[in-house]
């Protein structure tokens, strides 16, 4: 690398700027027992449990939801472990959507 290209990368670097980080009160928050999972997403952040799918025969994708529009996709494994994949805001329910069941 040339001197005009350490100087072209450090130019567009200060122009976008670092990486820009998420700020959330659970993204601290990877993997936990199930159990404790399940209570934090309860009573910590209002949660309840909104979809369920299984995933494979090891594994279950839960889908929690907030009042407040916040979700959180979660898998939970056969092991008693569940970790936090996802998370996200103003989540919407479309009441007259039918799932496909095959």
């Amino acid at each position: 690398m040339t001197c005009l290209s350490y100087i072209r990368f450090a130019c567009l670097f200060c122009l976008l700027g670092g990486p820009v980080f998420a700020k959330s009160p659970i993204a601290e928050v990877l993997c936990e027992p199930t159990s404790r999972m399940h209570e934090k997403l309860e009573r910590q952040f209002g949660s309840q449990r909104a979809a369920t799918g299984v995933r494979s025969p090891e594994q279950i994708m839960e889908v929690w939801t907030s009042e407040k529009g916040d979700w959180t996709m979660v898998v939970t494994y056969s092991t008693g472990t569940s970790c936090i994949v996802a998370m996200g805001q103003d989540w919407f329910t479309h009441a007259d959507a039918d799932p496909a069941r095959g």
